[in-house]
């Protein structure tokens, strides 16, 4: 397991089984699913089953969506972090892509960004990537604004999957 990174407010660690109550909580939620596909999981088997699947990107790629926890109470508020897509996506192959998702209640205060930011350092001084990308939903305007926060710029829109999507970068300055 990876050490955890700490920020101000924050504590970003591995996702562990018992995320499970939390992640059932963030993803049940109809309200964070109107602008990633509209499918909300149904019952903690499917968060369960999620959980492994990141488990197994962390023993595959050595990185994945790890679990943001608020430092003062532990309290599992979402995920963030850096995941290896292998998968062709705008004419991307094998990249790093940066993700959030947090639950409905801690919309608004800042975490997707200050998450986010720990993850770019992450990504360019630990993992060593040449460049991370992400991809939002066109009409998602808050989560546009945090990937610009974080640094990354926008670059092109697209149709991923019939919807219609813009695509973000940011090279690694350090290379």
């Amino acid at each position: 397991m990876k050490d955890p990174i700490e920020t101000e407010r924050l504590l970003l660690r591995e996702l562990l089984l018992s995320d499970v109550e939390g992640m059932f909580e963030l993803d049940s939620n109809p309200n964070v699913h109107v602008f990633i596909g509209k499918k909300p999981v149904k019952n903690r088997e499917e968060s369960l089953a999620y959980i492994h699947n990141i488990q197994q990107q962390y023993q595959d790629f050595g990185t994945g969506r790890w679990a943001v926890t608020l430092k003062e109470t532990g309290e599992f508020i979402g995920w963030s972090g850096i995941k290896f897509i292998t998968n062709e996506i705008n004419n991307h192959k094998n990249f790093y892509e940066i993700g959030y998702r947090f639950i409905e209640k801690y919309w608004g205060k800042g975490y997707a960004t200050e998450a986010g930011k720990a993850f770019v350092d992450y990504a360019f001084n630990h993992i060593k990537a040449d460049a991370i990308y992400a991809y939002a939903d066109e009409g998602n305007e808050n989560s546009r604004k945090i990937l610009e926060k974080i640094g990354l710029q926008y670059v092109n829109s697209f149709v991923y999957e019939e919807e219609e999507e813009v695509w973000y970068e940011l090279k690694n300055p350090n290379i």
